[in-house]
C-alpha cells in the first residue's frame, strides 16, 4: 500500500508539472508591443489571430489571453468532447468539440474554418497557433476527392495496425490539406507554434502531423508504411488514387523546406514531466533515475522489457539501489487486428507486466498523461506483485485477456484501472515502477 500511495504521488504531481497553462505562461511574454518566447522578440504591428487545436487547447489559450488579451481579435479553438469545461467564453472566440482518436464531422468543420482564419492573416499580422496531442483528428481538412468517411477508415485502419505515431502522421499528412507544413502555406504573416509535445522525440514534424513545420517524408513513405502494416489494399479507393497521384507527381507534396515567417517553440514534452517524476520521487526519499524518454514498441514486450529491470533491482539493488523509482517515458502500441476486447496500450501494459513482477515487493503505474488510453475511460493502469495472484483468484487467464486485447475488463475486476479524468494536457504516456527498500 505504501509503494502504491508513492507511485499516486509521483503521478499526480507529474501531471501537473505538464500542465500546459504554466507551460505556455513560462514561455510567453509581453513588454511594450513585443512578443517575447523564451527570449525571442517579435514586434506587434498589427493584429493577432489564435488557432488553436488538441487535448490542450483550452488552458493553452487562457494562458495565452492572459498575456496576450487586447491584442487578439479573433480565436478558433478545436479540442476533444469534454475537454472544454475550462475554455474562454468569449465571443471573438469560436470553441468546436470534435472526435478524437477518430475524427469526426466536428473536425472537418475545424480544418475548415482554421483554413479560413489562416487566410485572413495579413502581412503585418500575426497567427498565433496552440497545438498539443491530438491534433491529428481534432483539426483536419482531407485533399480534394477523400471525403470524411474515407479519412475516418483510414484512421481506423493506421490506429488498430499497431503502427508509430510518427508512421500514423506520415500517412495523414499526405492525405491533408492542412497537414506536413500545408497549413503555413496559406498565411501572409507571421506564424508562431507554441507546442505540447506528444510525440517521442519532440519531433515538430510529427506532432500534431506538423501543421507548421516542414515534412522531410514523401508519398512514397506513406506508401511503404501502408503496404508494410498490410493496410494498403484495405483503403478507400480515394485514398489510394490520391496517395498514386502524388507519387506520380500529380499532387502537391507536403511543405518542404523552412519559411521565413514561422517560428515553433516546444514549451511542455515528455522528457520535462519526466524529469519532474524523478524529483519528486527523490523528495519521497528515494533513488530515482529517468531511464528513458523514448520507449517505444509493443505494449506487452515493453512491459516485459520493463519488468526485467524491475526484476532486477527488486532482487540485486542494480542498476539502482533501493528504495528507488524507475521512470519510463514514451510511447507503446497495440496491434488490435480483429480482437474485439477493450483496452489501450497503458493497460495493456500494466496486465502484461504483472506477470513479470508477480512476487515482488514493486509497484508499476503506467498512464498516458492526457487521462485517456485508447478508447476508454481509464488513463491506464496500476499493478504490483500481488496482480496476478489477484486475477487467477478473480477467474482471469491473463494470457487469455492480453490475447485478445481485453485489458480493461481484466484490471477493472481487481480495481486495477487508472481513472484521471481529462487532465488538460498531453504529453505521451508514462511508467513510474516504485521498489521499495524492504522485502515482503
Amino acid at each position: 500500500m505504501e509503494a502504491r500511495r508513492i507511485a499516486s504521488t509521483i503521478l499526480h504531481e507529474t501531471i501537473k508539472s505538464a500542465n500546459p497553462y504554466t507551460a505556455v505562461k513560462r514561455a510567453v511574454k509581453i513588454k511594450g508591443n513585443a512578443l517575447k518566447i523564451f527570449g525571442k522578440k517579435f514586434e506587434l504591428s498589427g493584429r493577432v489571430y489564435l488557432l488553436a487545436f488538441g487535448k490542450a487547447a483550452c488552458p493553452m489559450t487562457q494562458a495565452v489571453l492572459e498575456v496576450l488579451n487586447e491584442y487578439v481579435v479573433e480565436g478558433l479553438i478545436a479540442t476533444k468532447y469534454g475537454y472544454a469545461g475550462n475554455c474562454p467564453r468569449e465571443e471573438r472566440l469560436r470553441i468546436i468539440e470534435a472526435g478524437h482518436p477518430v475524427p469526426d464531422k466536428n473536425s472537418l468543420l475545424a480544418g475548415k474554418l482554421g483554413i479560413e482564419l489562416a487566410r485572413k492573416v495579413g502581412p503585418d499580422d500575426v497567427l498565433l497557433v496552440l497545438i498539443s496531442g491530438g491534433g491529428s483528428a481534432l483539426f483536419l481538412f482531407p485533399e480534394d476527392g477523400i471525403s470524411l468517411e474515407d479519412k475516418i477508415k483510414t484512421n481506423e485502419l493506421l490506429l488498430k495496425s499497431g503502427a508509430r505515431i510518427s508512421e500514423i502522421n506520415t500517412v495523414r499528412k499526405h492525405i491533408s490539406a492542412v497537414k506536413g507544413g500545408k497549413l503555413v502555406k496559406l498565411v501572409k504573416g507571421t506564424v508562431i507554434s507554441l507546442v505540447l509535445s506528444d510525440v517521442v522525440g519532440d519531433r515538430l514534424d510529427a506532432i500534431a502531423s506538423g501543421p507548421t513545420v516542414k515534412d522531410p517524408t514523401t508519398f512514397q513513405d506513406a506508401f511503404r508504411i501502408l503496404k508494410l502494416y498490410n493496410i494498403w489494399e484495405k483503403l478507400p479507393g480515394s485514398v489510394k488514387s490520391y496517395i498514386e497521384y502524388g507519387i506520380s507527381g500529380k499532387a502537391e507534396e507536403t511543405l518542404k523546406k523552412d519559411l521565413p515567417n514561422v517560428h515553433n517553440f516546444i514549451v511542455g514534452s515528455n522528457f520535462l514531466a519526466c524529469e519532474s517524476a524523478k524529483r519528486t520521487a527523490e523528495k519521497l526519499g528515494y533513488n530515482a533515475e529517468v531511464l528513458t524518454t523514448s520507449l517505444e514498441g509493443e505494449a506487452r514486450e515493453v512491459a516485459l522489457a520493463v519488468g526485467s529491470i524491475i526484476e532486477e533491482v527488486a532482487k540485486r539493488n542494480r542498476p539502482l539501489k533501493k528504495p528507488a523509482v524507475l521512470v519510463f517515458g514514451g510511447e507503446w502500441t497495440v496491434t488490435v487486428g480483429e480482437a474485439k476486447g477493450q483496452g489501450g496500450p497503458n493497460q495493456e501494459f500494466a496486465l502484461s507486466v504483472a506477470r513479470k513482477i508477480a512476487g515482488l515487493n514493486a509497484t508499476v503505474a503506467a498512464f498516458d498523461t492526457d487521462g485517456t488510453d485508447g478508447p476508454t475511460d481509464a488513463a491506464g493502469g496500476i499493478v504490483d506483485g500481488k496482480t496476478l495472484e489477484m486475477l487467477e483468484k478473480a477467474g482471469i487467464n491473463v494470457e487469455d485477456a492480453l490475447k485478445a486485447h481485453d485489458s480493461y475488463r481484466a484490471l477493472e475486476k481487481i480495481g486495477a484501472l487508472l481513472k484521471l479524468g481529462p487532465t488538460g494536457t498531453n504529453v505521451n504516456s508514462i511508467i513510474i515502477a516504485v521498489i521499495p527498500k524492504n522485502i515482503d
